[in-house]
This record gives structure tokens, sequence and C-alpha cells, in this order.
């Protein structure tokens, strides 16, 4: 049941028809994993503290920096050095004081990204492709929804991978892009967004989700359009 102050907090949100106190009681049984506390990161887990997700899990083994504030708007200034988990669990706790956040200060790896991500819903807010495939094989093998975001500069991107039903990171992707990656704050803000509406929905089960269709933002032309995606049959990872 949710309490009085439950009802008072999402109460605008329950009024959506879709979503009612039956779709708020699935999002505080929802448990989500954000891997990355950065650009992407920051919007992603702001709103679905706000939306009520009982449980977030927050990944990322970095440290503040003065570079990062620019666009990772969970951490500010005072925040310069400390662990980027530690800033962003201060920050979703004063936000929302009803739901857990748990901050682990790891970088994924190849030997803990199985444990990382357990039984959770996967958010890649990561900055590189070798730690996406990483969550990728994770969501591939234990069968978990993986919604994926990118940016560079004023473009970014998304889709939403379905083990066994749409393609993966491996269809999508083949060469990395060398070096540190330039991008303005809305950037992120903007995909961000757009994968925390995305996991609202696949918990609450509605809508229609980017599932097989990669959505491409142009912040200069403030343009989307959309790609149709289509398995690899020589994928290594989901063939």
């Amino acid at each position: 049941m949710l309490s009085k102050r439950e009802l008072a907090r999402y109460g605008r949100q329950i009024l959506i028809p879709e979503w009612a106190k039956a779709g708020q009681q699935k999002l505080k049984k929802a448990k989500v994993v954000v891997a990355g506390a950065g650009g992407l990161g920051s919007p992603v887990l702001t709103y679905l503290a706000v939306a009520g997700v009982g449980k977030l899990r927050v990944i990322d083994g970095d440290k503040v920096e003065l570079g990062n504030l620019n666009r990772q708007i969970l951490h500010w200034d005072k925040d310069i050095g400390r662990a980027k988990v530690d800033s962003a669990k201060e920050k979703l706790e004063s936000l929302n004081p009803d739901i857990e956040v748990e901050a682990i200060n790891e970088k994924i790896t190849e030997d803990n990204v199985f444990e990382l991500v357990e039984d959770y819903a996967i958010v890649d807010g990561i900055d590189n492709l070798s730690t996406r495939f990483l969550l990728n094989r994770a969501a591939l093998r234990k069968n978990l929804p993986l919604f994926h975001g990118a940016i560079y500069g004023f473009e970014g991107r998304a889709t939403t991978i379905i083990p066994g039903k749409t393609s993966c990171l491996r269809c999508l992707y083949q060469e990395m892009i060398p070096g540190p990656i330039p991008v303005v704050g809305v950037t992120p803000a903007v995909i961000g967004c757009i994968q925390a509406t995305e996991v609202i929905k696949y918990i609450l089960g509605i809508g229609e989700l980017l599932t097989d269709r990669f959505l491409i933002y142009d912040g200069l032309s403030m343009r989307f359009s959309e790609l149709k995606l289509k398995k690899d049959p020589n994928c290594c990872e989901c063939r």
C-alpha cells in the first residue's frame, strides 16, 4: 500500500490513467542499476528518484573533477575530489528520502559486472564502449533490459535492448571513438531524460519502447530522427 506521504508526493503522476496507484506500486518495488554517475547518469538518477523507483544502485569508480561540472548536475563545486557515487547518493536522498540509494564505488570489469548488475534493470550511463559491451553481455546472459544512451557534442542517441527480442549493442557498434568526447551539458540532459522515460515505461508496462529503434537527437538543428535496427546474424553476443 502507498502511504499518505507517497500519495501526496506522487499525486500528479498517479493522475495519469495508465499509471495510477498500481503503477506507483510497481515503481516502488522496482530495482534499477545506473552504470555511471556522470553526464547521462545524473539526469537518469534524478528523474528515477523523484518518480519513486524504490531501489537505485549507482556504480562509478571515479571522483568528481572540475571538468565534470558543465554536465554532471548531481555534482557541485564543493564535491570536487569526492567519490561520484557518494556525491550522487547525497543529492538523491535529499531529493527523495523515501527511496533506497546504494552507492558502489567501483570500476565495472569482466570480473564484477555480473555481480554488480545482479537482477536489476540496467541503465547505460557509461562513456566508453568497452564497458558498455560488458553491460551488454551481462544484460544478455541475465535476461535483463538495457537502456542505452550516448552523446557527442550536440548529438545524442538512445535505444532500448530486450534480450531475446531485439538487437544488442554488439550488433550496433563496431568501433570505439578514441580520446575524450566533446559534450555540452544540455545533450546528456536530453538523452538521460529519454532513458529515464524508457525505464519508467518498461516498469509500468505502458507505451511503446525504443526497441530495435535508434533515436538520434541533433541539438543544433533541433531535430529527432530514427533508424530501424536489426540483429546482426554474425553478432558474437546475441546470435
